[in-house]
C-alpha cells in the first residue's frame, strides 16, 4: 500500500513538473513560472504532511526521491560558485579603462558592503529587544537535536579562532583546494586570486599589451562558455524550486513554526527595515527607490525563491548593466564581491539577532554599549566569506557565537524556521551588492541614469 501511495505522489510530482515546463513552451515570463512553483509546492508539501505526516516513511521515502531535482539543483548552484566569481572578477578588470577607477570602484563595493553590514547588525540586535527576543527559550525536537549535534563538529572548525586568526584564514595557501571549495573560507580566498590575476592582467597589459590581449580573449571565450551553463541550469529553477518548496513544508514541523512565529516575524522586520535603509542610500545617490526597485524586481524575486546568492550572480549583473545603467566593471565588481563579503542578511542581520537572543542566557547584558559594539564589529568582520549558497548564514552565525564565547544550540533551535527566513535574507543579501554596484557606478562617474530612466531597460528571464 505504502509503495502504491509513494508511485502516486511521485505521478502527481511529475506532472506538475511537466506543467511547468508547458509553461516555458509557451514562453511564460521566469518569475510567473517560479512563483507559480513556490505557490504549488508550498501547498503540495502541506498536504502530504497533513494526511501522512512530516515523519512518516511514506512522507520520507517521496521527499528521498524529489531530492534528486531539488538537492541536484543545488548542487549544480553550488558548482557554479567558484567559476562565476573567478571569471566575473577577473572580468572586471579587463572592463576597467582607467587604473585609477580601480581604487574608487574596489573601495567604494567594499565599504558600502561592510557599512550596511554594520547597519544590519545594529537593526538585527534592534529588533530582538523590540519584540523581546532576549534570553528566549526555543523548543527543542527531535530534528533540532540532531542539527545541534551536527554543528558541533562544525564548531570545532572556529572553536578558538580569533579575529587575526579568521583574517589570516582567508589567504589561499592551495588554489585547486580554494576552488574545489574544500575550506569555509573559500569563496573569499578565490575572490583574493580572481583579484591578484585580474591586477596581474593590468600589469601585463601595460608592459606585454599583446599578451594581456590573448588572455583577454580567452577570459572573454570562457566568460560566454560559464554563462551558457549559468543559463543552462537556471532553466531548471521552477523544477528546483517546486521541490525544495515541497520538501520543506511537508518535513517541517507546524507547531514548531508557530512557536517561532515571533521570531520569523522579527527577522522579517529586521529585514524590512535593512531595506528601508538601502532606500535611503538610493536617495542619497539621486535614485528613485520606486524605479530601482521595480527594475530589480526579477532578480530579486530569484533570489528570494531561490535562495541563492551565487546563483543570482548572472541576473545580478544583467539587471545592474542593463536595466539600472551601471557599468561593466562596478557590476561585475559588486556582484562577485556580494557573493562572499558583507550579505546583509545572511551575515548581517541573523547572526547578530541569535546573538542577542542567546547572550542573556549566560549573564551578558545585551543593551551594554560593550557589548553592542563588539557585536557589531565581530559580524561585520565575520561577514568575510560567507559563500553565496545555502549554509553561509550558518557559517556566520557560529563564528560570531564562538568568538563571543556564546552557546551555538541556537543555530539548531530554529532549523524548522531557516528556509522561510532565508528566502527574505538571500533577497536582502542580493539587493546590497546591487546597491554596491550603483554606489560605485556613481562614484566614478560612470552611472547611466538614462538607462535607469528608460521604462523599455528591463531585465525579463524570457530566455529561460
Amino acid at each position: 500500500m505504502d509503495n502504491f501511495v509513494i508511485v502516486a505522489l511521485l505521478l502527481v510530482f511529475s506532472l506538475i513538473l511537466f506543467a511547468l515546463y508547458r509553461m516555458s513552451t509557451k514562453h511564460v515570463k521566469f518569475t510567473t513560472r517560479v512563483f507559480t512553483a513556490l505557490i504549488v509546492g508550498f501547498v503540495f508539501g502541506i498536504v502530504i504532511q497533513l494526511i501522512f505526516g512530516a515523519d512518516s516513511q511514506t512522507t520520507t521515502t517521496f521527499i528521498d526521491w524529489t531530492n534528486i531535482v531539488g538537492s541536484g539543483y543545488v548542487s549544480f548552484l553550488r558548482m557554479l560558485i567558484m567559476p562565476l566569481i573567478f571569471v566575473s572578477i577577473v572580468g572586471a578588470f579587463t572592463k576597467i579603462e582607467q587604473t585609477k577607477d580601480l581604487g574608487k570602484i574596489s573601495g567604494s563595493v567594499l565599504f558600502t558592503l561592510l557599512a550596511t553590514t554594520a547597519i544590519a547588525a545594529f537593526i538585527g540586535w534592534a529588533f530582538v529587544l523590540i519584540f523581546n527576543l532576549d534570553g528566549a527559550q526555543f523548543t527543542e525536537g527531535a530534528a533540532e537535536t540532531a542539527r545541534i549535534q551536527s554543528l558541533a563538529d562544525r564548531q570545532t572548525q572556529v572553536e578558538g579562532l580569533t579575529i587575526p586568526g579568521q583574517i589570516l584564514s582567508f589567504i589561499p595557501q592551495n588554489i585547486f583546494q580554494d576552488f574545489a571549495g574544500l575550506r569555509d573560507t573559500s569563496t573569499i580566498s578565490v575572490v583574493i586570486i580572481s583579484s591578484l590575476t585580474g591586477l596581474a592582467y593590468m600589469g601585463i597589459k601595460r608592459k606585454e599589451p599583446e599578451h594581456a590581449a590573448a588572455f583577454k580573449k580567452g577570459l572573454t571565450a570562457l566568460h560566454a562558455i560559464v554563462m551558457r551553463i549559468v543559463t543552462l541550469i537556471l532553466r531548471l529553477t521552477p523544477y528546483g524550486i517546486l521541490a525544495l518548496t515541497t520538501r520543506m513544508m511537508a518535513t517541517s514541523s507546524f507547531q514548531a513554526i508557530v512557536n517561532l512565529g515571533v521570531f520569523v516575524l522579527a527577522s522579517y522586520a529586521a529585514l524590512f527595515v535593512v531595506l528601508l535603509v538601502h532606500s535611503a542610500i538610493l536617495i542619497s545617490q539621486k535614485v528613485s527607490p520606486m524605479t530601482y526597485f521595480k527594475k530589480a524586481f526579477p532578480v530579486l524575486s530569484f533570489a528570494f525563491t531561490a535562495r541563492s546568492s551565487a546563483g543570482a550572480l548572472p541576473l545580478n549583473i544583467k539587471t545592474q548593466t542593463e536595466a539600472l545603467g551601471v557599468d561593466d566593471a562596478s557590476a561585475n565588481f559588486s556582484a562577485s564581491f556580494g557573493v562572499s563579503i558583507g550579505q546583509n542578511g545572511c551575515a548581517g542581520v541573523y547572526p547578530a539577532m541569535l546573538a542577542t537572543i542567546v547572550a542573556p542566557t549566560v549573564g551578558i547584558d545585551v543593551t551594554s554599549i560593550g557589548f553592542l559594539l563588539s557585536l557589531i564589529l565581530i559580524v561585520t568582520i565575520g561577514s568575510f566569506g560567507v559563500a553565496g549558497v545555502g549554509g553561509g548564514a550558518t557559517f556566520a552565525a557560529l563564528i560570531v557565537l564562538s568568538t563571543l564565547n556564546l552557546p551555538i544550540a541556537i543555530v539548531g533551535l530554529v532549523i524548522s524556521v531557516e528556509p522561510i527566513i532565508d528566502m527574505m535574507r538571500t533577497m536582502v543579501n542580493v539587493n546590497d551588492s546591487i546597491l554596491a554596484g550603483v554606489v560605485s557606478s556613481n562614484a566614478i562617474g560612470q552611472f547611466n541614469k538614462n538607462v535607469l530612466l528608460d521604462p523599455e531597460a528591463t531585465v525579463e528571464r524570457e530566455t529561460m
